[in-house]
């Protein structure tokens, strides 16, 4: 089914089961809507690498801008500098990335957008021990899901994108 069409049947169903329960009857469709659900599975990770990189640029900044506070020029230019770096960085590392995976698309976070990825689209997808890679069709792009640098979890995202990879005939690569 389109998805627009799943979405109206979901509307249309939980009106139905509101008015089932104020008439006291069962909800109808129950286990579809708890199965569809499930049907969505979501791998967090936590950034670090660049957070910690924009902490470092603050401190040398701040440790640089203190030399100049002894010239007495530029002080507030500077802590407001190091002020937004640290900011910058508590920001990032507080936005967790993640890769959702339904029944027929990923998704994830890049440049601050959702970015979505139909299984038609992907040529293949490699898993190893700490990373996971899914490549384009046609493309020399891809996505790069990694355990050191964004602490994914990738034994358990590499075993639910190989269920996707079987469901949607998707070539898996193990490495």
């Amino acid at each position: 089914m389109a998805r627009s069409w799943e979405r109206m049947v979901q509307r249309n169903t939980q009106q139905v089961n509101k008015q089932r329960k104020k008439q006291g009857k069962d909800s109808i469709y129950a286990a579809s809507s708890k199965s569809a659900a499930k049907s969505t599975e979501v791998f967090k990770g936590r950034n670090i690498v660049f957070p910690v990189v924009l902490m470092l640029l603050g401190i040398m900044f701040w440790v640089v801008g203190s030399i100049d506070e002894v010239q007495g020029q530029g002080v507030l230019a500077n802590w407001l500098g190091v002020v937004l770096y640290f900011a910058l960085a508590a920001l990032l590392f507080f936005r967790r990335p993640y890769l959702k995976v339904e029944r027929d698309r990923v998704s994830t976070i890049k440049y601050n957008r959702e970015r979505f990825l139909k299984a038609s689209e992907i040529e293949k997808i490699t898993l190893s021990r700490n990373v996971v890679i899914l490549k384009y069709k046609g493309k020399r792009k891809q996505w790069l899901f990694s355990k050191l640098i964004n602490r994914y979890d990738t034994e358990a995202m590499g075993a639910s994108l190989a269920q996707f990879a079987k469901s949607n005939n998707i070539e898996v690569v193990h490495e």
